[in-house]
C-alpha cells in the first residue's frame, strides 16, 4: 500500500485503512461493523436505537466477530449515557464517537481510560470548540451527507475545519464519499480519513432490506431532499411519498396523525413512557420553534427511521441518504468495497506523480 495511505488516523485508531463507517441509527449494526472493521476501515455501532442491554449484546457480537478496533456512537444527551461510557471503558472499545460534543467530563473519563472521543461537527466554530475540550479526533460532515446535515458543501466545509484545527488532532471527512478518488481528494484537502454512510449501507453486509436497497440503486443524485418537517432539523433523506406529504403546504392534517401513531409505535417498541416522550419533545419544541406537528415528528423520528430501514415499510417510513446515492449501483461486500477503494486511491495517486 502507498505508505500516503497510511495516516495519522490509522495509526492513532489501529486500522489499516482511512476509512470510517459511520453509526447509522438501525443499520450499522453488528453484522455490518465488524465486516467494516475485518475488512481494515474503522466499524462504528450505532446505539440511539439501542436500550442498554441491546448494546451490551451488540458489543459482546461485535467482540466475537472480530478481534479489530471498532467504535460505538453515542447520544451525549441520553439519560443513561454515564452507563453507556462505563460500558465502553469495561469492554475496551476503541472509540467513542458523538453526534454532538459529550461534556468535559464525559470526554475526560473516556481518554483516562483509553477511549479515543470521536465528535462529529458542522462548522468550523465546533472544531475549534472541541478541540479546547481535548477531543482525539473530529469528523466533519458536509451538506452532501445523509441524515441530519448542514448546509456547507464538504469541498468548502472541509478545509476550513483542515486549517482551523491545524494538524493537532485527525480530521474525518464525510458528506460525498463513495470511492478512491474521493479519498486521495479528501487528503489533499489535510483530512486523515473519509467516511461513509450511504455506501456502506448499500454493501451485502448491511441488515436493510433487499427491496429497501434497490430502491436506494434506482435513485439519482437530485432524489435526495433536505427537509425540516421530519424533526424540525435539517434532515437529508430520499424523496418519498410520505416525505413529499410533510413537504407540502397543507400537510398539517396528514402529518399530526402519521405523528401521533408513529408516537404510539414508538412507545410500544421501546418502553418509553409518553410523559419522557413529552418532555423530551417540549424541549425541543421550544429549543428550535417547532410546530405541535414537529415536536411530535422529532420526539419519534427513530420510529419512521425503523419503519423504512428495518421494517422495509417505505410508504410510511423516512428513509436517510446522501447524495451520493445518485452514483451508486451495486452491492459489493465491505471487504469488497474497501478495497476497491484503496486500490482506487493508489492508482489515482500513481496517475498524479
Amino acid at each position: 500500500m502507498n505508505p500516503r495511505l497510511h495516516t495519522s488516523f490509522c495509526e492513532l485508531v489501529g486500522v489499516e485503512m482511512p476509512i470510517v463507517q459511520t453509526g447509522m441509527g438501525w443499520v450499522a449494526g453488528p453484522s455490518l461493523v465488524s465486516a467494516s472493521a475485518n475488512a481494515g476501515a474503522l466499524g462504528i455501532l450505532a446505539s440511539a436505537t439501542m436500550d442498554f442491554a441491546q448494546l451490551r449484546e451488540s458489543v459482546a457480537e461485535v467482540k466475537a466477530s472480530t478481534d479489530r478496533p471498532f467504535g460505538v456512537n453515542l447520544r451525549a444527551d441520553s439519560a443513561d449515557v454515564a452507563d453507556r461510557v462505563m460500558l465502553l471503558i469495561d469492554e475496551d472499545v476503541r472509540v467513542a464517537s458523538f453526534a454532538q460534543a459529550p461534556k468535559q467530563n464525559l470526554i475526560d473519563q473516556l481518554r483516562e481510560a483509553g477511549v479515543l472521543v470521536i465528535p462529529s461537527i458542522g462548522a468550523k466554530r465546533h472544531a475549534e470548540k472541541v478541540l479546547d475540550w481535548g477531543v482525539d479526533a473530529v469528523l466533519v460532515q458536509g451538506g452532501e451527507g445523509g441524515g441530519h446535515t448542514g448546509s456547507v458543501p464538504t469541498s468548502i466545509l472541509l478545509p476550513q475545519v483542515v486549517d482551523a484545527v491545524g494538524g493537532k488532532v485527525p480530521v474525518i471527512a464525510a458528506g460525498g464519499f463513495y470511492d478512491g478518488r474521493g479519498l486521495v481528494a479528501a487528503l489533499a484537502y489535510g483530512a486523515d480519513a473519509i467516511a461513509m454512510g450511504t455506501r456502506f449501507l448499500l454493501t451485502s453486509d448491511s441488515s436493510v432490506p433487499d427491496e429497501v436497497k434497490q430502491l436506494y440503486l434506482g435513485r439519482g443524485v437530485t432524489d435526495t431532499v433536505v427537509t425540516t418537517r421530519v424533526d424540525g432539523v435539517p434532515h437529508r433523506v430520499l424523496r418519498t411519498e410520505l416525505v413529499e406529504q410533510l413537504e407540502s403546504a397543507s400537510n398539517r392534517l396528514i402529518s399530526l396523525p402519521k405523528a401521533l401513531v408513529n408516537a404510539q409505535r414508538f412507545k410500544a417498541m421501546t418502553g418509553v413512557r409518553y410523559r419522557d416522550m413529552w418532555r423530551e419533545g417540549n424541549a425541543m419544541r421550544r429549543a428550535m420553534d417547532l410546530s405541535w406537528t414537529q415536536m411530535i415528528m422529532a420526539a419519534n423520528t427513530p420510529m419512521l427511521l425503523k419503519a423504512g430501514l428495518v421494517d422495509g415499510n417505505t410508504e410510511s417510513g423516512v428513509l436517510a441518504s446522501g447524495q451520493v446515492v445518485g452514483v451508486l449501483d451495486d452491492l459489493p461486500s465491505c471487504d469488497e468495497l474497501v478495497a476497491r477503494i484503496m486500490g482506487e486511491a493508489e492508482a489515482t495517486l500513481a496517475r498524479l506523480t
